[in-house]
């Protein structure tokens, strides 16, 4: 699934319901989609917020792989170059209001990776699925 969205919060918002619907069509376990919304919408609000600051001219993609045992989430912006796998994490006691999302992205997903291709940030998000028991 591919999506690209305007940089405004409420097309982050319908990435979200995009993978929610997507996670529940493939019998994704709860816990999985949960983390996985939470991971899209931390990253695409950075995008929008960051990268674009809410131009909603300015449009990024989001792109969902299901393969199995993992899925796969790639957020690609065209905005300025920012390595999120590098940003320092601040003491829990010392960190900003909002900079809690990078660290809860850590958190949740498994293997993140960043490239600058072509001009383009891109942001692969893998988490290695709990189960397919969509009850859990």
């Amino acid at each position: 699934m591919t999506l690209e969205m305007h940089a405004t919060p409420e097309e982050v918002m319908r990435a979200v319901e995009a993978w929610q619907q997507f996670g529940r069509e493939q019998q994704i376990g709860e816990r999985d989609i949960f983390r996985l919304a939470l991971a899209i919408e931390e990253c695409g609000s950075n995008i929008v917020h960051h990268a674009y600051g809410r131009d909603p001219q300015q449009k990024f993609r989001v792109a969902i792989e299901h393969t199995g045992k993992t899925v796969s989430i790639e957020l690609r912006d065209r905005g300025p170059e920012f390595d999120p796998t590098k940003t320092e994490v601040a003491p829990e006691n010392s960190r900003p209001a909002g900079g809690w999302g990078i660290p809860l992205v850590r958190l949740y997903i498994d293997e993140i990776r960043y490239s600058r291709e072509a001009g383009e940030n891109v942001l692969r998000l893998t988490k290695r699925l709990a189960s397919n028991d969509s009850t859990k």
